[in-house]
């Protein structure tokens, strides 16, 4: 991947593709990575939230950057930010504070948020899986080891 900085905190990739990817770094754990032909941008955005709050990189009452501020690091139009705030609110994973700024909600459901991640990272596996014609028991072992090995 051919990298480059734009801007303080924003780098683009260049994919073998040659698919254009954002990223911004937003706290040192958290990344935004916005992929500009994978979907609606506002999407991806609150993909992102989502999967920073599963992590752990958000945690229930932390302050969301303005939609300007979010804008301008992802380099998009204000109204994509506030689209993808929209319909995290819509899905009760954040809230909007008159004259205080947009929070995730105390009552996030994080939990689900994770489960609902896992499974479908588990059945993108498995259609692989099934499409391989691998066994059921080769498969999980194969995780498994994935797995220990992460842990060294």
């Amino acid at each position: 991947m051919l990298r480059s900085a734009i801007a303080p905190g924003l780098q683009t990739e260049l994919t073998r593709a040659g698919a254009l990817v954002y990223c911004v770094t937003m706290t040192p754990k958290s990344v935004w990575q916005l992929d500009m032909d994978a979907g609606p941008i506002f999407l991806q955005i609150a993909s992102g939230v989502r999967r920073m709050l599963a992590r752990g990189d958000l945690a229930p009452g932390q302050r969301l950057p303005s939609t300007r501020d979010l804008a301008a690091e992802l380099g998009v139009n204000p109204n994509t930010v506030v689209h993808a705030f929209a319909e995290l609110e819509r899905t009760h994973v954040i809230e909007t504070k008159r004259g205080l700024g947009t929070f995730v909600r105390d009552d996030a459901p994080v939990a689900s948020l994770r489960g609902d991640m896992l499974r479908a990272a588990a059945a993108t596996f498995a259609g692989q899986v099934r499409a391989l014609g691998i066994p059921s028991r080769e498969a999980l072992e194969a995780v498994k080891e994935v797995l220990d090995a992460g842990r060294s």
